[in-house]
C-alpha cells in the first residue's frame, strides 16, 4: 500500500482493517488456521497485493509524505517473499 506514515498512520490502518474484516471465525465460510482466517482471504479486494511505483534516476517516485508498507495481517505464514520488477519505460 502506499500511505503517509508516522503519527499513528500504519496503526490506524490496521485498526481499519480490522473493523473493516474481524477475525471472527462466525463471520467467514471460509475456516482454517487461525481464528477469523477467512479474512486474510479477502483482505487483496480491499488492499492490493501489488503496486505500481515510478522510478527515475534510481529512486522511487513518490509524494513528500508517501511511504511503500506491506499489509498482510495472516498470522499463519510469518515468512513472506517480496518480489521487485523493473520495467524499462
Amino acid at each position: 500500500a502506499l500511505i503517509e506514515t508516522g503519527s499513528g498512520s500504519e496503526a490506524d490502518l490496521e485498526a481499519a482493517l480490522e473493523r473493516l474484516l474481524p477475525h471472527v471465525d462466525s463471520l467467514y465460510a471460509h475456516r482454517h488456521g487461525s481464528p477469523g482466517h477467512g479474512a486474510d482471504h479477502l483482505l487483496p479486494a480491499l488492499v492490493s497485493p501489488s503496486l505500481v511505483i515510478p522510478v527515475a534516476a534510481g529512486e522511487p517516485l513518490l509524494g513528500v509524505w508517501q511511504s511503500i508498507v506491506l499489509v498482510d495481517l495472516n498470522r499463519d505464514n510469518p515468512l513472506r517473499t517480496v518480489r521487485l520488477s523493473f520495467v524499462a519505460g
